[in-house]
């Protein structure tokens, strides 16, 4: 008799079973566990942590039987393990970035794309968002859906939840990825992926699949993995419902007049109008769109006070939605551009220097001893780094651009050693 039928026999008379084929979590004290009913063996910190899910899920719903199917002889990937730890000891400079992801094949096959999708039409009438934008990130996310990942989505991400750094959200989309399969929406063949667990052509995470993907080419089923209409419809929804708004751009190019002050990056939207009366004007020397003019604009200045300029739109943050990185959505949103037609920018991006780890968290930790809070320090320079830099910036009478450079990082040491 299979082990697991005689030990549901066994307690049959202990416990209600809502699922007699395997009521693993019905086990009494001293008695199997659910990974010892399903052959798990290795780490102990994954055995603790599937136990424990184990009976969590059953109490959200997810059946026993499919919890034992797809939890059956599960070990924890080591690859995922590996990246999940590691922290880049340079980071990559936002103008590196953007030149690595602007390339002339990349935009000749993003505009060979534009008519190559019979569903585009629709989709932009459905949800609003232009192709170019779509097929901007059908280009970042999975090299129009050559790279999709390789990963088994459901060892990925309970790999993450049982590492724990990241369990809560890890294990909200194991959940979600287990209800995907439940519902037989995918199988788990397919449910391939990223090693963070996302999916298809527009690499959606599994619970931005439950909520967002749609069926784009009309045969009944949302298979973001085999159908590029598919996948691109529900990213177009998936920006539908983060705020994109229709006929409004996402950003412009602008430049700046002498002597202006750049502490007002990152600052509160403005429309159009505030900022032209401070005398910004368009890069390329057109007019601002009506359907735009009116529209709250954040003057960034992602390479510092010697690079380009941009307002950006409320469309902007709404490619965040997808990744909420400034230079991911300055990737999706320029590349879009370039598919539209229009040319490079006006002004170049500058030669940068790549910051160590030890140079970011040093610049945090002085910003925090010299009073200005940036956040925990983590090496990430994110919003919190540079608004910090730019008030520290405003009391030493520097350019408050927010730029973090390596000179800026000494001056940084300089004066919280003095203290």
């Amino acid at each position: 008799m299979d082990r697991r039928i005689f030990i549901a026999l066994a307690l049959a008379g202990l416990a209600p079973v809502a699922d007699a084929q395997t009521p693993t979590a019905m086990a009494p004290p001293g008695g199997p566990t659910p990974a010892d009913l399903l052959g798990i063996v290795g780490e102990p910190y994954f055995i603790t942590w599937l136990n424990d899910f184990y009976a969590r899920a059953l109490a959200q719903g997810v059946s026993r039987s499919q919890l034992d199917r797809q939890l059956s002889g599960l070990s924890p990937d080591p690859r995922v393990a590996a990246l999940d730890a590691q922290q880049p000891e340079f980071a990559k400079p936002v103008s590196d970035y953007i030149n690595g992801v602007i390339s002339p094949q990349r935009i000749a096959l993003g505009r060979a794309k534009r008519d190559a999708i019979p569903q585009f039409h629709a989709i932009e009438q459905a949800y609003g968002v232009p192709r170019d934008i779509l097929i901007g990130i059908w280009a970042m996310e999975s090299a129009f859906g050559a790279n999709q990942g390789d990963m088994d989505v459901i060892r990925s991400l309970a790999t993450l939840a049982a590492l724990g750094r990241r369990r809560p959200w890890a294990e909200g989309e194991l959940l979600a990825a287990l209800r995907i399969l439940a519902a037989g929406e995918a199988t788990r063949a397919q449910l391939r992926g990223s090693w963070a667990g996302a999916m298809g052509q527009t690499q959606l995470i599994p619970s931005t699949y439950l909520s967002s993907a749609v069926d784009g080419d009309g045969d009944g089923k949302k298979d973001i993995w085999g159908s590029a209409p598919d996948a691109l419809a529900s990213a177009a929804n998936l920006l539908a419902k983060g705020g994109w708004k229709r006929d409004e751009g996402w950003a412009r190019e602008v430049t700046l007049p002498a002597g202006f002050d750049v502490g007002l990056t990152e600052g509160p939207a403005q429309p159009f109008a505030w900022w032209q009366a401070k005398g910004v004007r368009r890069a390329d020397g057109q007019a601002w769109k009506a359907a735009s003019a009116a529209v709250p604009c954040v003057l960034i200045l992602p390479s510092g006070a010697g690079g380009p300029a941009f307002l950006l739109l409320p469309n902007h943050f709404a490619i965040r939605t997808y990744n909420n990185s400034l230079a991911y959505a300055l990737g999706v949103g320029l590349l879009a551009d370039r598919f539209a037609g229009d040319g490079p920018l006006v002004a170049p991006w500058p030669r940068e220097t790549p910051l160590s780890l030890t140079q970011r968290l040093d610049a945090q930790s002085a910003l925090i001893k010299l009073g200005f809070n940036p956040g925990q320090p983590d090496g990430v320079v994110g919003a919190g780094t540079r608004g910090a830099l730019r008030a520290w910036q405003k009391t030493q009478g520097l350019p408050a651009d927010g730029y973090l450079s390596p000179a800026m990082v000494e001056r940084l040491r300089v004066a919280a050693g003095k203290m």
